[in-house]
């Protein structure tokens, strides 16, 4: 009876072992992989139970330079998508219907970034208006599909603006990253609200008026936001988003420009360009494959991994360059939608007349070689030239131009005119 009783106990020994070393087992290898995966920078294969098994790991956001695939096949806008000058004398209604839609796209090949932008593009739409005009804004916030990083969401949004934006005599609450249903609620669980996405605006620097247009504008999700204003001044003005954190949604790509024609309208021109110099901030270095997040600290630090023409790096060469042909004058509507001011030169060319910071009414300067454009601010230029050639565009901080993206090409095409331009020892 004893040895019966000790064999059974032995049993039942045996057996708790075992389930104690497959539950302890499990639990171990589990917490590995969860300790391992939010911080883990893969190399080559990602370790699997077989090699035939597919990786899940684009779903768990393991590591800043996932690869994601482009929502869009270009984030840029041609430089000659432009409205075609005002020919009226008399002032009208005039309704911009704009779309805030956030999209994945390349930087450069093999990067990607998540894009905030007006109608998918950046810079956002050219808006063209006369002095005098109403000037009716329509602003939808898209529905977005959620692709930042959800173990890092904190990062997409932080406070560099007051407390309160004025809205008349009121005061209008500022959102962030905890409170953004635009009444100070909170939107727990919500990830796209987290991610800064929870409202966007507009603040068109052609407005005179609380804001820019700013503060009545801030949409959320599925909204859509209508005012008016009257373009009073004529001139070639910024617009950009202004929802908390507004240096995220600028970063981002949300800006673009407006022109105020004078009631005189512009003297003719061949051809007309749209250009805006940008930065992006990415977590990645330059030049790092993959899905690159947007970094707040280099923001602050004022440290910017691209700093590009129209959303990417080479929007302005190849297929994308701007064309024109000898003897034509070119106009050329010229901004900053971020934050570094930009060094604009055309190598090989001299602007015959340069409007800067706006102003577009009063005389030009003439035979100007390089100009700055503020943050937030603009240029209209105008140039010919008398040789066929390829002509580069270029931030004349020249890291900027050769190293970090912010270069384009002119190619100018007609006769060849030794007298004006030809090696003498080639």
């Amino acid at each position: 009876m004893e040895k019966i009783l000790i064999i059974f106990v032995l049993i039942i020994a045996v057996g708790f072992a075992a389930g104690f070393y497959q539950m302890t087992y499990q639990t171990t290898t589990t917490d590995m992989h969860d300790m391992q995966m939010p911080g883990m920078q893969t190399h080559g294969e990602m370790p699997s139970a077989s090699k035939n098994e597919p990786s899940n790991i684009d779903h768990m956001n393991v590591a800043v330079n996932s690869p994601k695939a482009a929502s869009v096949g270009d984030i840029s806008r041609r430089t000659d998508d432009i409205p075609l000058p005002i020919t009226r004398d008399y002032s009208k209604r005039v309704v911009f219907e704009l779309r805030t839609k956030e999209v994945v796209a390349e930087i450069a090949p093999g990067i990607t970034y998540e894009y905030w932008t007006y109608d998918g593009t950046v810079p956002g739409p050219f808006l063209r208006v006369r002095e005098g005009d109403t000037v009716e804004i329509h602003l939808t916030h898209d529905a977005h599909s959620q692709t930042g990083k959800a173990d890092g969401m904190d990062s997409m949004a932080f406070s560099l603006v007051p407390a309160v934006l004025a809205h008349g005599d009121e005061e209008m609450p500022i959102m962030d990253a905890h409170s953004m249903d635009g009444t100070g609620g909170t939107m727990s669980g919500d990830e796209h609200a987290i991610a800064g996405h929870a409202a966007h605006s507009i603040d068109l620097h052609a407005v005179i008026g609380p804001g820019g247009g700013g503060t009545i504008t801030q949409s959320k999700t599925g909204e859509t936001k209508v005012f008016q204003f009257i373009a009073s001044r004529s001139g070639l003005y910024i617009y950009h988003c202004a929802s908390p954190d507004i240096p995220t949604h600028i970063a981002n790509g949300m800006y673009g420009m407006i022109l105020v024609e004078p009631k005189e309208g512009l003297k003719k021109v061949d051809k007309e360009f749209y250009v805006m110099q940008g930065e992006l901030y990415t977590e990645g270095s330059l030049n790092e494959p993959g899905l690159q997040h947007f970094s707040k600290e280099k923001v602050l630090a004022g440290r910017p991994e691209y700093v590009v023409f129209n959303g990417r790096v080479g929007a302005l060469t190849g297929g994308n360059a701007l064309r024109a042909k000898t003897g034509e004058k070119i106009r050329l509507f010229l901004g900053v939608g971020t934050f570094i001011p930009s060094n604009f030169h055309v190598i090989g060319g001299i602007f015959d007349a340069l409007y800067p910071e706006g102003d577009i009414v009063s005389s030009p300067r003439r035979n100007i070689q390089t100009t700055i454009i503020p943050a937030g601010g603009s240029a209209m230029a105008e140039l010919t030239f008398g040789v066929p050639g390829k002509y580069l565009l270029v931030d004349h901080n020249l890291p900027n131009a050769l190293y970090r993206g912010a270069l384009g090409e002119l190619i100018v095409s007609g006769l060849e005119n030794p007298e004006r331009f030809s090696p003498i020892n080639p």
